[in-house]
């Protein structure tokens, strides 16, 4: 019997090692990972940068304290800010932390300037944002929350694609919109670029923030360095995690110099957050992701696996109801039992995740090559023929 906590439903099976897309186990079957740690391992498995990386750091500096300056903290923070609409960055250890960053750094803009009042957050149905208890009460899923109790207060929840209850839901304590770029653990749904700019233009008409969870769509997943970029907007937070650092657990939170006023010494901190082998793996990431042509191949291959997934679906309409995503962010809608279905596909060697909707969620490592997505559209053809 296991000493770990059984929060976890797991299947029977533990990995050895693992090289690019593909992973081996401990009983000698070879499994190719269209899980990629849940968009975690965005440079696949044991990259030879990272890798080169980690030992080098490693034997240099692990940890010290953010009571003082870390070189690269400073370098990983530089870097994100000349790439994005950021003027700052806040280091935290995952996504959770970086949503709950994200909380804290809106509610005390408003209390800097004058304006307390604006302490709650507009949601939407069907969202992730973690497992802390204030993340898990701002995306408000009944079973996540169950047993909770009781609720952290703060969050205005909304039905996702409803613009008229979104728009009513505004009020003069409102503080921000929060939401998924693309909707992960929700059902991959894409939030469209007229929506983002209606997101911008709604929240500039109020005097609110915009933030956009970029934890599992951000860092090169959909072709573009964060997935709001596609529309041309520009937020005022986001947090970040999984992908930036390719397997090491490394989180942040970007904002931009207006609402970092109300963030001073002592209103945020992180005891791990930030260190030097965490920030080398994530400046090693960004030294693969920014180099030219990386980007632009995520969105060719991404575009190449979107054509392959539709053409499966017109194949076998009675089993692919639905294709969605965008980049190396994909999911198919299943007729029938997901959990199967997933089942079948491990039989089959390939690694996927479920999502709401009955989508078999695929996110292959930001590395993969045409080869590699025509050997795992052969493997889900064959799981589709099989289910």
């Amino acid at each position: 019997m296991s000493a770990v906590l059984g929060t976890y439903n797991r299947r029977n099976i533990s990995f050895l090692k693992g090289k690019g897309c593909y992973l081996y186990a401990t009983n000698g079957e070879k499994y190719l990972d269209f899980v990629s740690g849940i968009a975690v391992n965005s440079l696949g498995h044991c990259h030879d940068h990272l890798v080169q990386t980690v030992q080098k750091q490693s034997e240099q500096l692990w940890h010290v304290s953010n009571a003082f300056i870390i070189p690269e903290q400073e370098k990983l923070a530089q870097r994100l800010v000349d790439n994005t609409f950021a003027d700052y960055v806040v280091f935290m250890n995952s996504g959770a932390e970086a949503t709950e960053a994200s909380i804290k750094i809106a509610r005390k803009y408003f209390h800097e300037i004058g304006k307390p009042e604006k302490n709650r957050i507009i949601t939407f149905t069907g969202a992730f944002h973690g497992r802390t208890l204030a993340s898990l009460f701002a995306a408000n899923n009944p079973e996540h929350v169950k047993g909770f109790g009781p609720r952290v207060d703060g969050f205005d929840q909304v039905s996702f694609g409803d613009h008229d209850a979104l728009k009513k839901a505004i009020n003069k304590n409102t503080a921000a919109i929060m939401v998924e770029t693309i909707l992960g653990e929700g059902g991959i749904k894409v939030l469209p670029n007229e929506c983002l700019v209606g997101l911008r233009k709604l929240c500039d008409e109020h005097d609110i923030l915009l933030i956009l969870d970029e934890v599992q769509c951000g860092i090169g997943r959909t072709g573009k360095f964060f997935a709001f970029e596609w529309a041309g907007i520009e937020p005022d937070i986001v947090p970040i995690a999984k992908g930036i650092g390719g397997g090491f657990p490394l989180g942040a939170c970007l904002v931009n110099q207006k609402v970092s006023v109300g963030m001073k010494p002592g209103t945020h901190g992180s005891t791990f957050g930030g260190n030097p082998l965490a920030m080398s793996v994530g400046n090693a990431v960004l030294d693969i992701i920014l180099k030219k042509g990386f980007l632009e191949n995520v969105q060719e291959v991404g575009f190449y696996f979107e054509e392959q997934l539709k053409k499966l679906q017109e194949k076998y309409p009675n089993v692919v109801s639905d294709v969605r995503g965008k980049g190396l962010l994909r999911g198919i809608q299943i007729k029938g039992d997901s959990v199967k279905f997933l089942d079948q596909l491990f039989n089959n060697k390939m690694l996927g995740v479920k999502a709401s909707d009955n989508i078999i969620r695929l996110l292959p490592p930001l590395i993969v090559s045409k080869q590699e997505i025509d050997e795992a559209i052969i493997i889900i053809e064959k799981t589709i023929t099989d289910f």
